[in-house]
């Protein structure tokens, strides 16, 4: 493993020395708000430690990141396929645009987590959110997976304002006590079935396998799961009529 130490080092300057190395695992020490840090990148698995600055992970292309700490804004922007594993928390606009692979995030996430998200042919992007998410989770979701694991909430609905505004494709699953109330006219709300838990058990065991957990413990409480609502979606947002 090949070892990069941040500290105050200029953004651009410690991409430049990441992009340089042939070993394909790489220690990046003392982040202090590098941006891009994995941008673009495949086939390498990054350890940080510290906290990443803006667009980790951005259009990241098949490498595993892994962040022993924080993350701030843009995780995974329009990321395409790989990894990333942050054990804290993450700013706003996670997994904006975000086309396929997976994010997992131990704590919680900003407003805005998963806006514009879409599956893509073979592509199937994933967040899981350990803790609560802000307002406008799920904002014009398009496809894909937002999980919502809601850990520490008391059984409490761990989403704020205006989750799923705009959606028309994809699911949000949320765990709490009770279905959430007051939801945008674009998602419709049921209790996940026996074939909906099958389909998410597998990001809760590889979530406790990250960070620590129970997952028999976490798969038996109730979940609910929002849908795009096809009678009230935006027909005609693109549609001119003389």
């Amino acid at each position: 493993m090949t070892t990069v130490q941040a500290g105050l080092t200029y953004y651009k300057q410690v991409n430049e020395q990441v992009r340089s190395i042939n070993d394909n695992d790489i220690a990046i020490e003392n982040a202090i708000g590098q941006r891009y840090l994995g941008c673009g990148s495949s086939g390498k698995t990054i350890i940080i430690h510290g906290t990443p600055g803006n667009g980790l992970g951005q259009y990241l292309n098949g490498s595993t990141i892994e962040v022993f700490g924080n993350a701030q804004e843009a995780v995974g922007d329009t990321m395409n396929e790989g990894d990333i594993i942050i054990h804290g928390n993450v700013g706003d606009a996670c997994g904006y645009g975000m086309r396929g692979g997976r994010i997992f995030i131990q704590g919680d996430c900003g407003y805005r987590g998963g806006i514009h998200m879409k599956a893509y042919q073979q592509h199937y992007p994933v967040v899981v959110i350990g803790g609560r998410a802000g307002s406008f989770l799920g904002e014009y979701q398009a496809g894909g997976l937002i999980l919502v694991l809601g850990i520490g909430q008391d059984g409490a609905y761990p989403a704020s304002n205006f989750c799923g505004t705009g959606m028309h494709g994809g699911k949000i699953v949320l765990r709490c006590d009770k279905a959430p109330e007051g939801l945008p006219r674009q998602v419709l709300v049921s209790e996940a079935t026996a074939d909906d838990m099958e389909r998410i058990a597998p990001y809760v065991e590889d979530f406790c396998r990250y960070f620590g957990g129970d997952v028999k413990a976490l798969l038996a409480q109730k979940y609910y799961v929002l849908s795009p609502n096809p009678e009230a979606g935006y027909h005609q947002l693109y549609t001119y009529e003389s």
